[in-house]
C-alpha cells in the first residue's frame, strides 16, 4: 500500500506533515494569530467582523468564567448551539483550561439531551436561547450539571446586517433566570492568564458522540492532537491557501463542520464566512460579497445553488475549491463539470472518508488526479487496510472488505466502554464496519456498512437509539428500525412496531410518526411507521432487521 501511495501521492504535495505554527494545540494558535495579525478580521457572521484580537480576549474572558465556576481540567462541557461566534469562542474557551468540548446537536429533543449529559457527566451547558426550555426542562433529571449559559445569536449581528437573516437571527434577546448571559460573562470578567499544560497526544480535548458499532450512542475521546492533526492535513492536502477565505455552512457540532468551521480558519489564520443554516440564495450572496475562496458543502447544496433561476447571472468566481460529499446526491464529473462552469473555474471533488473515531478526513482527493466515486487516497501517515471479512487477512485491489484505518488522529476509546473500545481500537488500528475497497492506485471506495448503523442525512442513526426512545412509548410492546434508501437525506428511518394489546386499533402510524417527531432529533424520527404483530427473530430472542428488509404488510409514511 505504502509503495502504491508513494506513486498516487500528488506531485506539488509534500510527503512530510509541517505543523504551520508548530505541534500545539490549536487554542494556542488562536493566541499566536491574535499576536501576529490582530486586526485580520477571523470570522464574518452575516456582516459582524471579529478580528484574531477579539476573538482571543472572549475566549480568554470565557475561559476565566468558566475557571471561576470551578471547571478545570478533564470536566465535561457541553456546547448546544446553532453556528455562531459564540460556539467558537466557548469551544477554545472550554479548551483554553484542558476542559472537554462535548458537542450537542442542536436537534436534539428531551430523551436524547438527558442520556448524553448523563453519560458524559457534563458540569456545564452553555445553550442558544431557543434552546434554553429544553436545558431547563432536563436539569432535574441531570445532577451533574452545575450551571447554565445562554445566549441570543442577535447579540452577535451588526446593526446592518449584509445577508439574509434565518429566523433564529431575529428573536428577541429574553433573560432565563438561573442561567448567566454570555455578553454579560465578557464584559464581566478580566482574561485568564494563567496557563494550562496539555499533553496534545493524550489528553482529551473532545468527547464526540457516535454509534460505534453497538447499542446506544458512545462518547468518542479524542485528544487534543487529533484537531491538529487532521485540520493540518485537510489543508495541506486539499492545497488550501493559507490566506483563503473560508464558508462554513455544515453544522458546528458535526465532526466534518467541526474541522471546516472550528479548526480550519484557526490554523490557517484565514477569515471564515459563517452562517447558521443553508439557504442556497444567501450562500450565492455569501460567496459574491465576501468573494469566499473555500467551501465544504454537501452535494444537495451545489444542486440547489444551481437550480437557481437566473444564477449563471450571478459571480461566484471567487471560488477555487469545493470539497463536498455525496448525500442523497452523487458528486460525479458531470455535477462538478456544471459546478465549474457556473463558478468560472472552481475544482469540486468528493471530500474524504473519515468518521468520529478519527476525527474524519482520513482520505484526500489528489487534485492533479480526480479519481470519481472514490473517496481519494489516505492522508499523512495514515495507514489504511481492507480485510476479508472471515479471515481478517487483507485482501487483493479491487475487493471488498472492511476499512481499518491508523493514524495519529485516531480516538483514544470509548468513555467507560472498555469492551467497545476493544472491539473497535486494536493496535492502534480502527475497525470502522464500513465495506470498502482499494484499487491499483491506493484510492477508496466506501460500499456501505456492515453494521446496521443508518446514514440521514450525513449523521450516523444507530437502531438500537431510536428503538430505546420509541419504546418510550406507552402503547409500543416492542420495536425495531432499518434504514431505507431516501434520495434526499441518502437513509431515512423506518420503524417496525408492535402495540401492546390495548393499544391495537387505538392510535395510528401517522400518530405514531407525530409522537417520535416531538421526541427525537429531525434526522432521527422514523419517516416511516409499519405496525406488525411481531418482529422476526432468533431462538434467543435476537431481533433479526435483516428480514425486515423484506416486504411486511402495510407502511405508512409521512
Amino acid at each position: 500500500m505504502k509503495d502504491i501511495l508513494q506513486r498516487s501521492w500528488p506531485k506539488n504535495v509534500s510527503k512530510t506533515l509541517t505543523y504551520r505554527l508548530g505541534e500545539k494545540p490549536l487554542h494556542e494558535y488562536v493566541k499566536q494569530n491574535a499576536a501576529d495579525q490582530p486586526d485580520k478580521t477571523a470570522y464574518s457572521f452575516y456582516g459582524r467582523n471579529l478580528t484574531w484580537a477579539e476573538i482571543d480576549e472572549s475566549v480568554d474572558k470565557f475561559a476565566q468564567f468558566l475557571a471561576a465556576k470551578g471547571v478545570e481540567k478533564g470536566h465535561c462541557i457541553g456546547l448546544f448551539m446553532q453556528n455562531c461566534p459564540q460556539y467558537i469562542i466557548a469551544h477554545y474557551g472550554v479548551q483554553r483550561l484542558g476542559a472537554i468540548v462535548v458537542p450537542l446537536n442542536s436537534m436534539y429533543k428531551e430523551s436524547e439531551l438527558e442520556y448524553l449529559i448523563n453519560e458524559a457527566a457534563i458540569k456545564a451547558v452553555i445553550a442558544g436561547q431557543e434552546l434554553q426550555a429544553l436545558i431547563g426542562t432536563v436539569r432535574p433529571k441531570t445532577p451533574s450539571v452545575e450551571f447554565v449559559v445562554t445566549t441570543n445569536y442577535a447579540d452577535y449581528l451588526p446593526e446592518e446586517p449584509t445577508l439574509p437573516l434565518p429566523g433564529e437571527l431575529t428573536l428577541e434577546k429574553k433573560h432565563t433566570p438561573d442561567t448567566y448571559d454570555f455578553v454579560q460573562i465578557l464584559k464581566d470578567h478580566q482574561p485568564y492568564v494563567q496557563h494550562v499544560e496539555i499533553d496534545i497526544w493524550n489528553d482529551v480535548g473532545l468527547m464526540v458522540f457516535t454509534s460505534g458499532t453497538t447499542g446506544r450512542p458512545k462518547a468518542a475521546m479524542l485528544p487534543y492532537g487529533s484537531a491538529l492533526f487532521k485540520t493540518a492535513s485537510t489543508v495541506h492536502g486539499n492545497q488550501f491557501e493559507l490566506d483563503g477565505r473560508f464558508l462554513t455552512i455544515a453544522p458546528l457540532c458535526h465532526i466534518a463542520g467541526m474541522v471546516m468551521g472550528v479548526n480550519i480558519p484557526v490554523y490557517t489564520g484565514g477569515e471564515c464566512v459563517l452562517l447558521t443554516r443553508f439557504d442556497p440564495v444567501t450562500a450565492v450572496e455569501a460567496i459574491e460579497t465576501y468573494r469566499v475562496t473555500n467551501w465544504y458543502s454537501i452535494a444537495p447544496m451545489n444542486v440547489a445553488i444551481l437550480n437557481i433561476p437566473g444564477v449563471e447571472n450571478r459571480d461566484l468566481s471567487s471560488l477555487k475549491r469545493n470539497s463536498s460529499t455525496s448525500f442523497g446526491i452523487p458528486v460525479t464529473k458531470e455535477l462538478a463539470d456544471k459546478w465549474k462552469e457556473l463558478t468560472k473555474g472552481c475544482i469540486m471533488h468528493e471530500a474524504s472518508y473519515g468518521l468520529s473515531e478519527t476525527h474524519t478526513c482520513d482520505t484526500f482527493m489528489p487534485l492533479d488526479n480526480i479519481k470519481w466515486g472514490s473517496c481519494g487516497i489516505p492522508t499523512f501517515d495514515t495507514e489504511l487496510k481492507i480485510l476479508d471479512f472471515e479471515t481478517g487477512e487483507p485482501v487483493h485491489p479491487g475487493e471488498k472488505g472492511e476499512i481499518v484505518i491508523k493514524n495519529p488522529g485516531v480516538f483514544k476509546g470509548y468513555l467507560n466502554r472498555p469492551d467497545a473500545t476493544a472491539e473497535t481500537l486494536r493496535d492502534g488500528w480502527v475497525h470502522t464496519g464500513d465495506i470498502g475497497s482499494v484499487d491499483e492506485e491506493g484510492y477508496l471506495f466506501f460500499h456501505g456498512r456492515i453494521k446496521e448503523m443508518i446514514k440521514s442525512s450525513g449523521y450516523s442513526v444507530f437502531p438500537e437509539d431510536v428503538e430505546a426512545l420509541l419504546n418510550e412509548h406507552p402503547g409500543i410492546h416492542q420495536s425495531a428500525v432499518i434504514g431505507v434508501p431516501d434520495p434526499i437525506r441518502g437513509e431515512s428511518v423506518k420503524a417496525f412496531i408492535v402495540l401492546k394489546p390495548e393499544y391495537i386499533g387505538k392510535i395510528t402510524e401517522e400518530e405514531m410518526i407525530l409522537w417520535a417527531k416531538e421526541k427525537m432529533a429531525a434526522y432521527k424520527y422514523p419517516r416511516y411507521v409499519e405496525f406488525i404483530e411481531q418482529l422476526p427473530a432468533t431462538s434467543s430472542g435476537k431481533v433479526l432487521r435483516r428480514l425486515l428488509k423484506e416486504p411486511q404488510g402495510k407502511e405508512v409514511k409521512q
